[in-house]
């Protein structure tokens, strides 16, 4: 397949692609020509980057996550879980905190100690 095909099936740019093997990311081999040629291993390993990007992985990260070595791999990935985890509790803190002051019976968060609560703990 050639880099615009490859691009068109995954939803990305052109030059996404190339970035991600500047990068170090993703790699494809070349013809004789020094076009881009895009098989099996090369579109599957294009996925992969894709997937690892659209929940939440740098470049950095996924090049690391990608890497032969298993150990090294879930390094990356358990710190990115734990990172996402920590973003959830965040998250669900200032749901809490939200859902608190359309039912506060304060006028001014200001006055509401439960606000001031979460105020101070955020």
């Amino acid at each position: 397949m050639t880099i615009g095909e490859v691009a068109a099936e995954l939803g990305v740019e052109a030059h996404v692609l190339r970035h991600w093997e500047n990068v170090g990311a993703l790699t494809v081999r070349r013809d004789g020509n020094g076009y881009r040629i895009y098989d099996d291993s090369a579109l599957e390993q294009a996925r992969t980057v894709l997937k690892l990007r659209r929940v939440g992985l740098s470049l950095p990260e996924v090049t690391a996550a990608m890497s032969p070595k298993k150990s090294a791999a879930q390094v990356v990935v358990r710190a990115k879980i734990a990172a996402l985890q920590n973003e959830v509790a965040h998250r669900q803190q200032a749901i809490t905190f939200l859902r608190h002051t359309v039912e506060c019976r304060h006028r001014y968060l200001d006055d509401c100690p439960d606000c001031a609560t979460f105020v101070r703990g955020a």
